[in-house]
C-alpha cells in the first residue's frame, strides 16, 4: 500500500491542483480552528435535539427524506444514518473514475470542515486519514440528477467508508472492508446528521468540472503552440496574428491568445508560397481560440465559487458565541442545487467541441497533399505501400464524432422526480461526468495532430524557423520514432498526448 509525505491543510478551501493531487495518497491535516468549528456545530445540533421542549424541526435529522420530510424520522439517530443511506443504493452503471471519487470526497471533507452541517469531528478526522491511502470507492455512474446534491453517488462513497460495498485499494477493486482493513483505516461511525451531511452536497458535480476544466485549459494552450508549429512547417505569413488586428477585434481572449502565439512564432520566416490568405482553421485560429479562452474564464470563476461554497441543507449557524449570547438558527434552502456547475460544464462541451474541431480539421489539412505543400497524401513515406496517419486520421474522425454528440447541453433538460419535490433539476452530475469525458477524447485529437506535425517533419516539410516552434518539434521527435514503416499508432498518440500536457508555460 502506497503513503505519501505530500500534506495538504483545511484552512483554506481545495483549488483544482489539490483535487488532482488527491488521486494519490495525501495527508490532510485537519487543524484546530477546524476542530473547533466542528465542536461548535456539533453542540449547536446536539442541543436544538436534546435540550429542553420540543425542538425545532431539522431536515434529515428528525423528518424522513426528500418527498417524505413530513414524516417523521427514525428515533435512534445511527439507525436514521443507516436509513438515509440504504435507499440511496440504487446506483448502476461503470465505477467512477477513482480520481474524481477521491476529488470529490476532499471538497466533501473540505465543507464539513467548515462546521454548518453538523457532522462529529470524528468524521472530518476519518475522512481525512483515507487520503494517505490508496483507498478509493467503488462509486456507479449512473444515479444523480445533481438537485440535491449528488446523493446516490456520495451514498456509495459513504458505505464503502463504513465497510459496505466495494472499493479500491492500489488500483485493484475488493470489497469495501477488506480494503479498509488492508489501508489500515477505521470504518465511518455515524449518527446524527451525518450520513445526511456526506451525500447533501455537489462535490462529485464540482470535482468532476473542475478535472475537466483542467484537462480543457491544457488543450487549449497545447492548440495554441500546435497551430504555431503547423504554420511553421507550412510556411505561413503571421500576419494573422497582428497585434493591431486581434485588438480591432475587440475580444480580450483573442488578445491574450495572440500575445502567446505571436510568442511561439517569435522569428518564424514565412516561405511566401502560401495563398494570400490561409484557410480558417490557421487564419481564423487566434478568434477561436481567444473566444474559447472568453469562455474558460467564466467557467474558472464557477469552478472556483464551488470550491469554496458549502453545498448542504440544512445549514447550522451556532452563533458567533459559545456563552448563549448569540443565538443560532437552522436554515434550510437550497444549498445542494447544482446549476451553477451544470452551466459552466455545458459551456465546457461546447469549448471542448469547437477545440475538437479545430484539431481535426488541423490534421486533414496536414495530411492533404493539395494543402500541405505537397508533402505526401496521409504523410506517408511511400504512399499504397506505407499509410502514413491514414489510420490515425479515421481515429480523429471518430473521436470528434464522438465529442459531438456528447455536446447536447445537459443542464436545459431538467425532469421533475421525488414527487415533484425536486421539480426542477439541473443535471449538472451529467453535464460535468460527460464533460470529463470529452476532454480526456480532445487530449488524444490535440495528441493526433501533434503526431502528425512530427511526421510532416520526417516526410519532407521544412524545419521550423522560430525557435519556440522548433523546440516543441523537437521534443516529439525525441518522445515518437517517425511512421516508416506503418505500425499501431495508438501508444504514440498518447504518448504525444503526455508530453503536450505538461509543454509550455
Amino acid at each position: 500500500m502506497l503513503t505519501t509525505t505530500d500534506t495538504l491543510s483545511l484552512t483554506g478551501p481545495p483549488d483544482s491542483a489539490d483535487l488532482r493531487r488527491a488521486a494519490a495518497p495525501l495527508t490532510v491535516l485537519v487543524d484546530e480552528e477546524a476542530r473547533a468549528r466542528l465542536d461548535r456545530g456539533r453542540r449547536f445540533l446536539h442541543g436544538l435535539r436534546h435540550g429542553e421542549g420540543e425542538g425545532p424541526a431539522i431536515y434529515g435529522a428528525t423528518t424522513g427524506f426528500g418527498a417524505l420530510v413530513g414524516y417523521a424520522g427514525r428515533a435512534d439517530e445511527a439507525d436514521q444514518c443507516d436509513n438515509t443511506l440504504a435507499h440511496l443504493g440504487a446506483g448502476q452503471g461503470p465505477d467512477l473514475p477513482h480520481e474524481i471519487c477521491r476529488a470529490a470526497l476532499l471538497l466533501r471533507t473540505w465543507s464539513l470542515a467548515q462546521g454548518v452541517s453538523g457532522v462529529s469531528t470524528e468524521v472530518v478526522e476519518r475522512l481525512a486519514a483515507m487520503f494517505a491511502t490508496t483507498f478509493s470507492p467503488a462509486v456507479p455512474r449512473y444515479g444523480s440528477v445533481g438537485a440535491s446534491g449528488d446523493l446516490i453517488p456520495l451514498a456509495y462513497a459513504t458505505q464503502a467508508l463504513r465497510g459496505r460495498g466495494h472499493a479500491y485499494l492500489d488500483g485493484r477493486r475488493m470489497p469495501a472492508q477488506e480494503a479498509l482493513d488492508a489501508a489500515g483505516l477505521r470504518p465511518l461511525a455515524l449518527n446524527g446528521r451525518d450520513a445526511l451531511a456526506l451525500v447533501n452536497g455537489t462535490s462529485v458535480t464540482t470535482a468532476a468540472t473542475a478535472l475537466a476544466r483542467d484537462a480543457v485549459r491544457a488543450s487549449h494552450r497545447s492548440l495554441q503552440a500546435l497551430t504555431c508549429l503547423l504554420a511553421d512547417l507550412l510556411g505561413c505569413d503571421p500576419g494573422f496574428l497582428d497585434a493591431d488586428l486581434l485588438r480591432a477585434y475587440g475580444h480580450p481572449g483573442a488578445v491574450h491568445v495572440g500575445v502567446r502565439m505571436r510568442a511561439a512564432l517569435d522569428g518564424v520566416v514565412p516561405s511566401g508560397t502560401r495563398p494570400l490568405q490561409e484557410p480558417y482553421s490557421i487564419r481564423c485560429a487566434p478568434q477561436l481560440l481567444g473566444a474559447a479562452e472568453d469562455a474558460l474564464g467564466y467557467v474558472d470563476g464557477v469552478v472556483t465559487a464551488d470550491l469554496g461554497g458549502i453545498s448542504d441543507n440544512p445549514l447550522l449557524f451556532p452563533g458567533s458565541a459559545d456563552d448563549g449570547t448569540a443565538e443560532g438558527k437552522v436554515v434550510h434552502g437550497g444549498n445542494f442545487f447544482g446549476q451553477p456547475a451544470a452551466f459552466a460544464a455545458d459551456l465546457l462541451a461546447s469549448v471542448t467541441a469547437q477545440l475538437g474541431n479545430l484539431a481535426e480539421r488541423q490534421l486533414d489539412l496536414l495530411t492533404d497533399p493539395a494543402r500541405n505543400e505537397g508533402l505526401p497524401p496521409m504523410l506517408a513515406t511511400v504512399p499504397g505501400q506505407q499509410h502514413g496517419l491514414q489510420g490515425v486520421q479515421l481515429a480523429s474522425t471518430a473521436f470528434l464524432a464522438e465529442i459531438r454528440r456528447n455536446a447536447t447541453p445537459a443542464s436545459m433538460q431538467s425532469l421533475p422526480t421525488n414527487l415533484h419535490n425536486q421539480d426542477v433539476v439541473p443535471f449538472g452530475t451529467q453535464a460535468a461526468l460527460r464533460s470529463y469525458d470529452m476532454a480526456e477524447l480532445l487530449g488524444l485529437l490535440c495528441g493526433s495532430l501533434a503526431l502528425g506535425l512530427r511526421q510532416a517533419a520526417h516526410v519532407g516539410a521544412r524545419r521550423p524557423t522560430a525557435p519556440a516552434s522548433a523546440d516543441l518539434l523537437d521534443a516529439l521527435i525525441a518522445e515518437i520514432p517517425p511512421v516508416a514503416p506503418d505500425r499501431p499508432l495508438d501508444a504514440d498518440v498518447r504518448a504525444a498526448a503526455r508530453l503536450l500536457a505538461t509543454w509550455g508555460p
